[in-house]
């Protein structure tokens, strides 16, 4: 079984997607880590951006593996607090726009789902990677709210970045992820919207579990 959930930055997906797992004794899988992990090999190789040709080689010989306690290895190394910095969220939108990235990434992505019951989270989980998913979900916020809890989260974590910088991060975001020419974040029919701006996690989650069960 395939639970996909698509939203922009912000939106709670990980922590959703993790708890809605946790409940359904599911495996949960973080796409977005996915490419975090190429962002982080971009910053660890001086590489800007535009050096599409050598981001497309390192992301060919990347080895990316996420375990059961949702840590995320990158070439046997455990990046799990790396990808989350300030520089690789500068950049990751930027890589994962490069089409050449997506495909090899999406393939990784299929391959950790196969023969599994999964929650799998994303841009174009519902789109592209798992258009015929057995359940959508489509999980949204204000960018005001989705600033605020990226603020609170980065202070749990002891990243420092202020409320200006991630709001004006994530609209800029938004607007590179809506634009893709390839694996566009999208609204579609088929998708389940929850706009989560006034919402609790815990009344999230059980609103993602009672479409499940209503199914």
């Amino acid at each position: 079984m395939i639970i996909a959930m698509d939203g922009p930055a912000g939106s709670g997906k990980g922590t959703i997607t993790n708890l809605v797992a946790k409940k359904l004794n599911m495996i949960n899988i973080d796409t977005g880590a996915t490419y975090r992990c190429i962002a982080l090999l971009v910053l660890r190789n001086n590489l800007s951006v535009d050096d599409k040709d050598k981001i497309i080689e390192l992301t060919r010989n990347a080895k990316i593996e996420i375990d059961e306690q949702d840590r995320v290895f990158l070439n046997g190394e455990d990046v799990s607090k790396e990808i989350r910095s300030k520089e690789v969220t500068d950049i990751v939108s930027q890589v994962s726009v490069i089409q050449e990235v997506r495909v090899i990434l999406e393939d990784i992505q299929r391959e950790m789902a196969k023969g599994k019951n999964v929650v799998i989270e994303g841009r174009d989980m519902t789109t592209v990677v798992f258009p015929n998913a057995d359940y959508k979900f489509y999980l949204d916020a204000t960018p005001e709210e989705r600033a605020k809890r990226r603020v609170k989260q980065n202070q749990e974590e002891g990243i420092e970045c202020t409320y200006e910088e991630i709001l004006k991060n994530i609209n800029e975001r938004d607007y590179i992820d809506m634009h893709k020419p390839q694996g566009a974040l999208l609204r579609t029919k088929d998708q389940i919207y929850i706009d989560s701006t006034n919402m609790t996690i815990d009344e999230v989650v059980e609103e993602v579990i009672k479409h499940i069960k209503e199914k």
